[in-house]
């Protein structure tokens, strides 16, 4: 049985999430009516990384087993024109089936985007977390390199995260500054091997605590070591995360994220 895998953006505000909720619109349903549609069959489609609601995605990865014959081009365009406008697949590839979306990835990016500005936003509301005080770009470097390497990150998880191991290599941590008109837009980069549930909005929260001068640059590597998510910053909102990319063995041959997305 063929194996597929595709690349999906989705703008996550109107979303629960990727995973199927009780309640509630999620991007596995709506892509899974939009595959099923087309394969004219039950299917289950899998993904690299849930989501949560709000958050946003440029590059998610899926894939799905299907009996159905159809080329990529019939895959592309027949999902594409049964998803949701906030939905849309960028490319499918027929995979082998040794490939899972979410097990055989090995790094992952997430970008959450800050808008320091005096007024709040309005066109930018559901892509960036509004702040009105400047940040101070050393001290968020610096207190983010407490936390490259592998470590147990349970100070900055959720409480109902479900993932066996609170262990996770952050490889890189990059933050970048734009001027805008009345403000500053902050994007700052997350790769690792994998993200625990809200473990980038909970880094993010205390990178803007700790650029806010609330906090030193050392109170990083404190709340890594307390290994207690009460000892660490209050976590960032769902709507400036988005997940930008996932990394796969070369073999795979899948198309790769953009640095530009």
């Amino acid at each position: 049985m063929p194996r597929i895998a595709l690349g999906l953006e989705y703008d996550g505000t109107d979303f629960v999430g990727w995973q199927i909720q009780r309640t509630g619109r999620s991007i596995e349903a709506a892509l899974a009516a939009a595959v099923e549609a087309v394969a004219n069959e039950p299917t289950t489609v899998r993904g690299a990384g849930r989501t949560d609601a709000g958050v946003h995605a440029a590059q998610q990865v899926a894939h799905f087993d299907t009996g159905a014959e159809r080329t990529e081009r019939q895959w592309l365009l027949g999902i594409n024109s049964n998803l949701p406008p906030d939905i849309a697949v960028r490319w499918v590839r027929e995979v082998p089936s040794t490939f899972d979306a979410r097990r055989s990835a090995v790094r992952r990016r997430y970008r959450y985007a800050v808008l320091q500005q005096p007024t709040r936003p309005a066109l930018a509301r559901a892509r960036v977390w509004w702040i009105r005080e400047p940040l101070d770009a050393a001290a968020m470097t610096a207190a983010s390199l407490h936390w490259l390497g592998e470590h147990d990150f349970s100070a900055f998880r959720a409480a109902g995260c479900q993932a066996k191991t609170p262990m996770r290599r952050l490889v890189a941590v990059r933050i970048a500054r734009t001027a805008q008109a009345d403000g500053v837009l902050w994007q700052i980069d997350f790769t690792a091997n994998a993200f625990l549930q809200h473990m980038v909005r909970n880094l993010v929260g205390a990178l803007v605590e700790i650029g806010r001068g609330d906090l030193e640059p050392a109170a990083a590597g404190e709340m890594l070591a307390s290994r207690d998510r009460t000892q660490a910053a209050v976590a960032a909102p769902p709507t400036g995360l988005t997940l930008v990319g996932v990394l796969y063995p070369e073999h795979y041959r899948l198309p790769a994220a953009s640095d530009a997305d």
